[in-house]
Order: structure tokens, then C-alpha cells, then sequence
């Protein structure tokens, strides 16, 4: 837009306001942020501030004329359909055929269509009104509406001065005394609760609507919205101090001390006392105005009364340099010899002061870091190239799915895509249009709309992005709300990437990335060996504080919008193929309810049609988010909360569920230093570089193109999936014919949902394994709220099946060494999972015998005998043959260079973190973390108990005990043992073993549910018998967590590693998004202003607690490997390194299992419980039943349980520990 050209009158402003050469059209940035965007980086001069009582009036004006005249020149809006049906199939020939029975379809769309038809004139009509009235409205509110009636007066008396004595007083005034805010009235606790929870979410909303406000050069408009919000006693209590320095820092950037006074007014008028912010705000005013001294004096004398010191200025507040300079401009004509405090020291580098990390982070003793096989020029040639995905924010990426002939149908249906796509660019822009006008309106009215969301990002890609959605959209449908919620968090997502692509933060992150690289290059040497984050941050200052993300009901209610905006806008004609001419127009989404889980929720179709148009043209191409990408670079440094991983793309370190920010506050208020360990972990996971197994890959592609494999995990396409039954039911069918009828097409339409979710999940995954084939890339990490790790790309990475995992090897090669290719031996018989019980030297031995058959299935997958087809995991296991091929066939097999993952797992890690917290020598040697000369099998023993107590039942004459007999093995019980560490209960045990005996057929299947509650009892009972110290520290955990939920807090610990944890189970608070074409509703159920939901809290403690300690084992694992110089990464309790590695890796797993479990965790535990739950200052003076409560709770905490003899160090010689 050019610059604008000022008139006078409203009649001037509209002439001015259009874009220069093209009158009654909107910029592409969005019909607002043009407005103000040429001036929001000048300073306003005082000549100009009269001038501004025009500036809301203008704002509006523009976008609503601009767009009546729209709608009046449109004639595609001017929809003329009288019926529509289903669309025609494409023939071979060209057009759509009309299927046979669509009539009541036809009635249903054409009615919807005619009453849109007839609400197009309606919404022109309201838009000409609302054009009409803002004539004769009064302009966004500038002067604030005070409840003081004290401050009211000062502030009509303030209004009539002359210019120039306002700027001599009334700020200074204003700082001093001020009435305080009445204190709220007391409420009953659970509807206190609920309204804390409510006025929360709305402090949220209106905040993130004041801040996007000044991002997209919308500052009258925030203004007014706080001015209204104000102005009701109320709305106002929803206020906060930082919502008032938001506005007034806006105005003091563009200099404008009027506004400024006025926010300073309601702050007064709140009760509130400015902060260093507001300090710094009126400052900056004044040095961009370079005023006179004495109000400049008089602020500086009142910013020491409240204990404030000049100097925090420019130490405690972030602005930029331009912004200090003028702050400092002020400060001097007041105090002309005011100096800068001299640069603080830097901070000697914290220290992590654990007991368990103090050898990774000693600075003698000799390391090895591993280094990158790359060289410098390389990594930041592949740096550059990850930065311009990132920009792009998209990635395109061939699919892998069949290509189809290219036909003139085809061609056809591939135009047709393409010219539809471009009518509903413009379609969805004109949308979008009309949005923000309706939006502005709403924020007119001085409700916080998503209006200034809109504007983060121009409306051409708002439209591509909701196009992108409408082609991946399955054709079952997408709940609404999901839809919504995704919608948001990719808008949210590419404004934050937008954000730092118009910054000057990538060429500083240009700079500093190369610099890195030379710590990771195969051909270039630091001179002090350095962790990773030690080196980056040794590079320079950190980065700059984080963007705070939108609240969860601002991403719902701006993607709620947009998906509605999509239905309303994107059409197609009835038929594609037909002539020119009038064209019957149906719409490609529309909106259905349906019941999932006995719940009815709102979900978007796609319209057969469109379904059939996309198949038809069968196009090629996928289109992912750059985050869901693997990286192209080694990703950054984990350095703290908000920074680490990808380049631009905004990454959490705790992953979460949308709108909890427990998890990130615990973190925040974390000391740095606490979570050095973790951060150390996630970035040496992240650096490990990958690379596609081609060989494999193409085998899985020829079964993929070929209507899959399910035996062999490879999904089967929508074709194959089976079709409801055909024809109609005779007229005299009975209610039972018809029930039998209806649950046959319930179960067809739930296997065609999954085997549509598996094949697009297997078709991503494939898609991404063939852009990446000959790509070397890295898989950045972060963790859940219990410390475990995860990658982030979420569709290809080594966390999958089978197949997923036999995708993937390691970018960098070991050779074998002596003892590699015995490793790679005993890994393949350990994929088999033929010989569990057998020692390594008998694995060994079968994996000699079988030798044939291995170097068959590597060389004749598919026509030899395939033996790697009736294995456990056959695709990481023929991966596998395929290695021990190359390195037998090898001149020197030591000398081989080996790129192939060898995994470690552990032997029930669950339980053998309870044997070990109890020492527990029974249930130790049951889970191998004592030596025996073959491993141990505790599903065996387990059944071998449950078979004892049956055997005593049978005797009795108990009658499932005896139809039990033969049927109890390990494979019945072995789910349910697993899974009882983490907190399965009886009733899910139940269902497990349910499961496992309907598998047997000889088990006469009329006894299922007795012997079911029969045999989780005897597992329990056996359980009991032979883990009795594991059950007592699980019940420890699960009672102090059930009277701390009760206390109405949720469980917090800390790992041994210094990880703060919460646990985020809490009642769910409703949050009500209302309007549009459907009310949605949803649960915010993560932030500790909630009540606890007790069941959660105290069934969740003793598996979340384990599953912190087995993160814990991994994070220390890691960390020793990268400092001996391995290749280390994990699932979970699965250790992976190369074959030459294996032995050590091995070691130092053993090593830090026993440093780890010899520290007093339970009694470091009960000691932070009872600290956070049960000191004095927390207590109070409490009534006395709540007295008796806390003493309980007290004493159960301090009730730690008592441990065995087991001798931990037995532990380093298990060689069945993790095999």
C-alpha cells in the first residue's frame, strides 16, 4: 500500500485510504495490517495527535466499503442452484454419471443451498447496514470511563488544560497515591475454584488479544478494547498490570503521551501500582517527545519511592537498542550525569551439582566425543538448506503410492483440481475478508475477537493452508474441535516462523551455526572439549525470551472460524466435466453430527465427490509441516525450556497437551543448572544421524504397490477392506435380521476406518523414507511430562513397528571389530525371539546353524524360503540377515563397516526398578539384576505360580481351576505381568486375559469371563508372593498420592536427575466456544488452578514414577556413552548402538542402573513430599478435621517402606540384565 495520503473529514480518510492504483480492492497483507503497517516503526509527531481521533473510524470504513462493493460486482456469489444431487462419477469418456439413489441427498443439499442462496442478499444487506450506522457511531473509545470518582474528576480536569501543562505534572501525579481495588467477595471454595479457572482462560484470551493487537499494527484497537474492558467494574477485575503495560508501551513507541496518560489513569483506577515496565514505558515516551526535565525528575523520584532503581531499567526490562537509547535520552536530561551500569561479568558457567552427573560435567579425566562423520563445509551447506525448508514452512514430498496411468480422465481430473484450487484461493480470500470485517466489529463492541489473529499471516497463505487441510482430510470425516484445534496451531506455529524470518534473528543464527559446526565437523578440532550446549552457549548471549503461545481457547475459537470460512467458501460444480454454462454448484465440505464413543460431536465430510475427484486424479504429491520433517542439519542445542531443536519452528522441551502450561511454569521457575543433565540427554539423542535402509525399502514398497501385507505390517489399501452386505432385506424381515444386518455394516465401516488410518499412517512414513533415501538427517528430541524422550518429527522415526524401525540405520559406520559380527549373530536371534530362555552362547550357536537360511532370506526375500517371514519382528530381522550377509562375505569381517543398530532390552525395566528401590532379592532374581547362567523369564514364573495355585484350587473342587487345566502358559499371563507395574488394575487385567483366552480355541469359550477373574486374581496373588517389597513401595505411592490429591494439589516430584515433574490430571473445566455452525465445547483439564481428579492422581503416581527413573537410567546411559565416544540412542528401556559398541555400551548401562538406584530415592522422595505438602507456611491454621487429614498425610509420607539386602553391585555382572 502506499503511503497514505491524510484529508480531512471522514470524506478525506476515505478518499486516502485506498491502495493507489487499484481502488476497491484489499492489500494481500489483510484488509487491516496495511492501515497502520507504513507507520508502525515511526515515531508520531505531536503535530499529528489531533489527527487520530479519525484512526478506528478509517480502519473500518475501509474494509466494509471495500467489500460491500465486492459483493455488489460478484456474480459468483450470487449462487442461482435450484436442486443439486450427488455428484456424477467420472467415465472414461469424461463427465459425471449420477449414481442410482440419491434423491433424499438431493433434497437435503439443495435445501441447504437455497438457504444460503437466500442468506447471501441478508448478509450484504447487514453489511450495508453496518456501513450505514458506523456514520452516525461515535469513534473507538480513547478516554477511559473511571469508577473512581476522584481520578474522574482530575481526569475531566486533566482533559481541559492547555498541551503543555499536562506534560509537566499530571504523570508524576498519577505515580503517587491511588485508591485501592475492592477486594472481591468470598465465595464457596469448589465455585471459587471454578471462577479462578474461568477468569484465567478470559485473562488469557484478552492478554494474547492485546499483544497480537500491537503485532500487527492494530494498537487503537487494543486500546479501545482495554478502555471498554475498563470501563465495567466487572470486565475490569479480569484486568491485569500486564495487559495496562502492553497498551501503554505501544503508545510510548510511538509517542503518544496523551494515550499513554490515559492508560496511566485506569492503571490508577485498578488499584494498581506500576511496575518497572510501566516505569519504562512512560520514559521511553517522554526521551522520544525530549520533553522537559521536570516530569522526567518527578517520574525518577517516585520510581525510588517504590524501590526501583534507574539502572533495572536497562538490566531487568527487554527492549531494543533503539528503544534503551531513548530511555536513556530521558534519563539524562533529568540526571545529565546518569551513566549505564557497566555490562555485568558474565556468570561463571552454572554447574549441575547431582551427585550422578558430577563425572560428565568434572572438567579432568579423559573424554572422546564423538564427532560427525560430515565435514565443516558440508554441515553448513546442510544447515542453509534446513533453514529454507523451515522458511517455506511446508515440505513437498513424492508419495509412494502407485502411480496411475496417465489418462485423459486423469489429465482431466488433474486440470480440474488445479482450476478449482485457484477459484477457491480467491473464494477463501474474499472469505477471509469478510471475517476480519465481522471479526473488527465484534472488537468494536469491546469483546477480545480473533480479528488481530487474522492478521498474523497474509490472506493468500491463510488460504492455502485451509486448502492443505481440505486435501488431507479423510473421508470419513474430522471432528470439528481436532480440526479447529490443528488449524490453530499451525497458524500459531507459521506466525512465530514468519515472526524470525522478518527479524534479524537468522543471520545471527546463520552465524552462530556455522560456528558450531566446527564442534561437530569430521575435519575440524576445538581447542577445549565441550558438551554441545556448552559450546553454543559459549558462542554468545542467549537467546532472546520466548514468544508466549496462544491460549487453547484462542486456537480453537481463530481455527473454529477458519474451518467454518472453509465450508462456506470452497464449492464445486455438480459436475466437473460439464460444459460451459450455468453450473450446478454443491459444497466440497459440509457438516454432519455423528457419535463417537456414545458421544455426538460435530465432524466435517468431504463430499463424495471431491473424494472421487481426488482418486481420479491420484495426484502425487504430499504436503507436510517443515516440523514434521526430519532435520536436514544436526538440530540446535538444547539450551533451556524454550530453545533447542529445530531452527526456526517453535519446539516445547515437556511435550503437553494444548493450553497446560503447568509443566512449563515448573520448568521456568526451574534453577538452569538442575536441568542441564536432560537438556545434554535430548541433544545427544537428537544428534545422532540417520539414513534410509534402501534395501529394505524397497522390498516394503514392492508389497506396499502390490495391496500391502498385513501379516507382514504392511497395511492393505480401501479396496481390500470388506463391503457391507448388498441388497435389501426382504419386507417381512424380523428386528433380529435387521439388528444382525446393522452391526455387519458397523463392523465394514469400523475395518475400513482402520485400514484407511494404517495405510495413510504406513503411506507418510514410506513417502518420507524415499525423499530421504540417499539423505543423511537427524531426529531432534524432546520429553513428556515424565522425562522420557521422543522424537519430534512424528510420522519416521525409529519409536514405530517393526517395519518403522527397520527403515532407519545409522548414518555413521564402526567396523565390527572382533566381537561385532557375534553381536549382530545374537541380536538376529534375539529378533526371532525363538530362544528367550537360552544363553548368549546357545543364541550363538543357533544363529551358526540357521546360517543357510539367514544368508537366504538376504539374498531370495521374496522367492527363497523365507524364514525371516515367521519370526517376531520379521523386517528388523531380514535388515539383520542382510548385514550378517555382507559382513560374512566380507575379505576381513572385523574390517567391515557396520551401519546397523544393535538393541539391549531390558527384562521387564519396570519391575526391575521396583526390585531394585526395595532390594528386593526374590523379585531381583526373577527380573535378571542378579548373575544366573541363563536368563531369567518372569512371565514363566509367574505362570508357573498361578499353575501351583490352581493345581491347590482344582484339588478343592473349584470348578474354573479345573477347566483351567492346560490352558494357563506364559503367553496368557504376560501382558498382564507387564503392564501391572505401570498401574493396570484388575479390571484391565481382566480384559487382557480375556483377550488371551478367546485366542485359544480349545478353551471352551462359555467359561471366558469366570476363568478371566480368576486368573488376574491368581496373577495378582502370585505377583504378591513373589515381588512382595515391589507391591509395598507401589502401595506407598498410590496412598500418599491419594491424600495429596485430597489436600487439592496435584503430585509433584523431582527426578534424581533434577527434572521438576506434575502430574496433569485434573477435573475438567469446560470452556464454551459458541456460535457459528456449531457450540463447541471442550475440556481444559492440565493446570494446577483445577481441581485434582484423585483416581488419576493416585492410580498414575507409582507407574509416572517408574517411568521417571527408567528416564533417568536412559539420560545417564547417554550421557556416559557420549562421553566415551558412542553412537547412542533409545526406546524407552531399549539401548541401540553399533555392533562393535555393544559390550560397553553394556557396561556403562550397568554402571549407572547401580550409581543411579544407589541413591536414597524413596527417602529423597519423602523428603520433598513432605516439604511441599506439609510444611507450617502451607498448613496455615486449618480446621481441625483438616488438621487430622495433614497429620495422616504427613505420617503416611514419612512411613517409607522398608527395603531388603539386596547387594546392588551383583548387578554389573548380569549378563542378561539388559540383553
Amino acid at each position: 500500500m502506499s503511503a497514505l495520503r491524510w484529508g480531512h473529514g471522514a470524506s478525506g480518510l476515505r478518499r486516502a485510504l485506498w491502495p493507489a492504483g487499484r481502488p476497491g480492492t484489499l492489500a494481500e497483507e489483510g484488509a487491516f495490517s496495511a492501515v497502520w503497517g507504513s507507520r508502525r516503526s515511526s515515531s508520531a509527531r505531536p503535530c499529528e495527535q489531533d489527527r487520530r481521533k479519525d484512526w478506528g473510524h478509517a480502519e473500518l470504513l475501509e474494509v466494509l466499503e471495500a467489500r460491500v462493493r465486492q459483493l455488489q460486482a460478484e456474480g459468483v456469489s450470487e449462487v442461482t442452484v435450484k436442486r443439486v444431487g450427488v455428484a456424477r462419477r467420472l467415465p472414461a469418456s469424461g463427465g459425471f454419471q449420477a449414481p442410482g439413489k440419491a434423491a433424499d441427498l438431493g433434497d437435503l443439499w439443495a435445501q441447504k443451498l437455497n438457504e444460503e442462496k437466500s442468506t447471501t442478499p441478508k448478509g450484504k444487506q447487514r453489511l450495508k447496514g453496518k456501513l450505514q450506522a458506523l456514520d452516525c457511531e461515535h469513534l473507538l473509545q480513547v478516554v477511559p470511563r473511571l469508577l473512581d470518582a476522584q481520578l474522574a474528576g482530575r481526569l475531566q480536569h486533566w482533559k481541559r488544560e492547555p498541551p503543555q501543562s499536562l506534560q509537566e505534572g499530571q504523570l508524576a501525579r498519577l505515580l503517587q497515591e491511588a485508591p485501592r481495588r475492592p477486594g472481591p467477595e468470598a465465595k464457596p471454595a469448589r465455585e471459587a475454584r471454578g471462577a479462578s479457572m474461568r477468569l484465567e482462560i478470559q485473562q488469557q484470551k484478552l492478554g494474547a488479544f492485546l499483544d497480537c493487537c500491537l503485532l500487527t499494527g492494530h494498537l487503537p484497537l487494543a486500546h479501545h478494547v482495554l478502555v471498554t474492558q475498563h470501563s465495567r467494574a466487572r470486565r475490569q477485575r479480569r484486568l491485569t498490570l500486564a495487559m495496562y503495560n502492553t497498551v501503554m508501551l505501544g503508545w510510548a513507541r510511538k509517542g503518544s503521551f496523551k494515550e499513554l496518560i490515559y492508560v496511566f489513569f485506569m492503571v490508577k483506577d485498578a488499584g494498581l501500582t506500576p511496575d518497572l515496565l510501566s516505569y519504562a514505558a512512560a520514559l521511553l515516551c517522554l526521551g522520544r517527545l525530549d520533553r522537559e526535565s521536570s516530569t522526567i525528575q518527578r517520574c525518577l523520584e517516585q520510581m525510588a519511592r517504590d524501590g526501583l532503581q534507574p539502572q533495572e531499567l536497562f538490566s531487568s526490562v527487554t527492549l531494543s537498542p533503539e528503544e534503551q537509547a531513548m530511555v536513556l535520552r530521558a534519563v539524562r536530561k533529568a540526571q545529565p550525569t546518569f551513566s549505564l551500569p557497566p555490562p555485568p561479568p558474565p556468570p561463571p558457567p552454572q554447574v549441575n551439582t547431582s551427585p550422578l552427573l558430577r563425572e560428565i560435567y568434572a572438567m579432568e579425566g579423559p573424554v572422546s566425543y564423538p564427532k560427525s562423520h560430515l565435514p565443516l563445509r558440508e554441515l553448513q551447506s546442510l544447515f542453509r538448506q534446513q533453514l529454507c525448508v523451515e522458511m517455506a514452512t511446508t515440505v513437498a514430498v513424492e508419495s509412494v503410492e502407485k502411480a496411475r496411468v496417465l489418462t485423459e480422465e486423469v489429465q482431466r481430473a488433474r486440470n480440474t483440481l488445479q482450476q478449482l484450487r485457484a477459484e477457491w484461493v480467491e473464494a477463501l480470500c474474499r472469505g477471509l475478508q469478510n471475517l476480519k470485517a465481522s471479526e473488527l466489529c465484534s472488537a468494536r463492541a469491546g469483546r477480545p475477537s480473533v480479528f488481530p489473529f487474522l492478521c498474523v499471516l497474509p490472506e493468500k497463505e491463510l488460504a492455502e493452508l485451509l486448502l492443505q487441510t481440505l486435501q488431507v482430510l479423510p473421508p470419513q470425516g474430522e471432528s470439528l474441535l481436532s480440526l479447529a484445534q490443528q488449524l490453530g496451531v499451525r497458524v500459531c506455529s507459521r506466525h512465530a516462523v514468519r515472526r524470525q524470518r522478518l527479524s534479524s534473528r537468522v543471520r545471527a543464527l546463520r552465524d552462530r551455526y556455522h560456528q558450531y559446526a566446527r564442534l561437530l565437523a569430521c575435519d575440524t578440532q576445538v581447542e577445549v572439549p565441550q558438551l554441545p550446549r556448552q559450546y553454543w552457549e559459549a558462542l554468545g548471549p542467549p537467546e532472546a525470551p520466548h514468544e508466549q503461545p496462544w491460549p487453547l481457547s484462542v486456537l480453537v475459537q481463530l481455527g473454529k472460524k477458519l474451518a467454518e470460512t472453509l465450508v462456506e467458501a470452497v464449492r464445486m460444480p455438480g459436475s466437473v466435466a460439464a460444459p460451459q454454462g450455468p453450473r450446478t454448484l454443491i459444497p466440497v465440505l459440509y457438516h454432519v453430527y455423528s457419535f463417537r464413543s456414545f458421544r455426538q460431536i460435530g465432524i466435517l465430510k468431504p463430499h463424495p465427490a471431491f473424494i472421487e475427484l481426488l482418486a481420479t486424479a491420484a495426484e502425487h504429491t504430499l504436503t507436510f509441516e517443515a516440523a514434521e520433517v526430519p532435520m536436514l542439519c544436526p538440530p540446535l542445542p538444547w539450551t533451556s525450556p524454550h530453545s533447542g531443536a529445530f531452527l526456526l519452528s517453535p519446539t516445547k522441551l515437556m511435550r503437553s497437551l494444548e493450553g497446560t502450561v503447568q509443566h512449563q511454569r515448573l520448568l521456568d521457575s526451574c534453577p538452569p543448572a538442575d536441568l542441564h543433565g536432560a537438556l545434554d540427554a535430548l541433544t545427544q539423542l537428537g544428534n545422532c544421524a540417520w539414513r534410509v535402509n534402501g534395501r529394505v525399502l524397497d522390498l516394503v514398497l514392492e508389497l506396499f504397490a502390490a495391496k500391502g501385507c498385513p501379516r507382514l505390517g504392511v497395511p492393505a489399501p480401501a479396496s481390500e477392506a470388506p463391503r457391507p452386505p448388498e441388497g435389501r432385506l426382504p419386507p417381512g424381515a424380523s428386528p433380529a435380521q435387521k439388528a444382525e444386518v446393522r452391526r455387519e455394516l458397523a463392523r465394514c465401516l469400523k475395518v475400513a476406518r482402520e485400514m484407511h488410518s494404517l495405510r495413510s499412517d504406513a503411506l507418510y512414513r514410506l513417502s518420507l523414507a524415499q525423499h530421504l533415501r540417499h539423505r543423511v538427517f537427524w531426529l531432534p528430541h524432546n520429553m513428556d511430562f515424565r522425562g522420557r524422550t521422543y522424537p519430534c518429527p512424528p510420522h519416521f522415526h525409529h519409536l514405530g513397528s517393526d517395519l518403522a524401525r527397520a527403515l532407519l540405520e545409522f548414518a555413521q559406520g564402526r567396523p565390527l571389530g572382533a566381537r561385532g559380527l557375534d553381536w549382530l549373530k545374537i541380536h538376529l536371534v534375539n529378533l526371532t525371539g525363538l530362544k528367550k530362555r537360552e544363553s548368549l552362547r546357545a543364541r550363538l550357536a543357533f544363529a551358526d546353524e540357521v546360517m543357510e537360511d539367514v544368508l537366504d532370506s538376504a539374498d531370495r526375500p521374496m522367492t527363497g524360503r523365507k524364514w525371516w517371514m515367521d519370526v517376531d519382528e520379521p523386517w528388523q530381522a531380514l535388515a539383520c540377515c542382510m548385514e550378517i550377509a555382507q559382513a560374512v562375505r566380507a575379505p576381513d569381517p572385523a574390517a567391515y563397516v557396520s551401519h546397523f543398530p544393535v538393541h539391549q532390552d531390558g527384562s521387564c525395566n519396570g519391575l526391575q526398578h521396583y526390585a531394585a528401590l526395595g532390594r528386593d532379592s526374590v523379585g531381583a532374581a526373577s527380573v535378571n539384576l542378579l548373575p544366573s547362567e541363563v536368563p531369567q523369564d518372569v512371565y514363566s514364573g509367574v505362570a508357573a505360580q498361578v499353575e501351583v495355585f490352581r493345581k491347590q484350587d482344582a484339588k478343592r473342587g473349584v470348578r474354573v481351576a479345573q477347566v483351567l487345566e492346560g490352558f494357563i502358559s506364559r503367553k496368557v499371563v504376560k501382558q498382564t505381568v507387564m503392564t501391572v507395574v505401570y498401574g493396570v488394575t484388575r479390571y484391565g487385567g481382566r480384559l487382557q486375559i480375556e483377550r488371551r483366552l478367546r485366542e485359544l480355541s480349545a478353551f471352551p469359550q462359555e467359561f471366558v469371563w469366570e476363568a478371566s477373574h480368576y486368573l488376574v486374581r491368581q496373577v495378582f496373588n502370585s505377583l504378591q508372593e513373589m515381588f512382595s517389597g515391589t507391591r509395598a513401595i507401589q502401595h506407598w505411592l498410590t496412598e500418599s498420592a491419594r491424600l495429596i490429591a485430597h489436600t487439592g494439589s496435584a503430585v509433584e516430584w523431582v527426578t534424581p536427575l533434577g527434572v521438576p515433574i506434575i502430574q496433569p490430571y485434573h477435573q475438567d473445566a469446560k470452556v464454551l466456544i459458541a456460535g457459528g455452525m456449531q457450540s463447541l465445547t471442550f475440556s481444559q483439564s492440565g493446570d494446577t488452578s483445577q481441581k485434582p481428579n484423585t483416581l488419576k492422581q493416585k492410580n498414575g503416581f507409582p507407574p509416572n514414577f517408574i517411568h521417571s527413573l527408567d528416564s533417568s537410567h536412559m539420560m545417564l546411559t547417554a550421557l556416559h556413552c557420549y562421553r566415551k565416544g558412542l553412537t547412542f540412542v533409545s526406546v524407552h528401556d531399549c539401548f541401540w548402538t553399533h555392533a562393535a559398541d555393544v559390550e560397553v555400551m553394556n557396561q556403562v548401562c550397568r554402571e549407572q542402573f547401580v550409581s543411579l538406584h544407589s541413591q536414597p530415592i524413596l527417602h529423597d522422595l519423602s523428603r520433598f513430599l513432605v516439604k511441599r505438602y506439609c510444611s507450617s507456611a502451607r498448613l496455615g491454621t486449618p480446621k481441625h478435621s483438616k488438621n487430622l487429614w495433614m497429620d495422616k498425610l504427613q505420617d503416611t509420607l514419612k512411613s517409607v517402606p522398608e527395603t531388603g539386602a539386596l547387594d546392588l553391585e551383583q548387578v554389573k555382572r548380569s549378563t542378561y540384565f539388559f540383553s
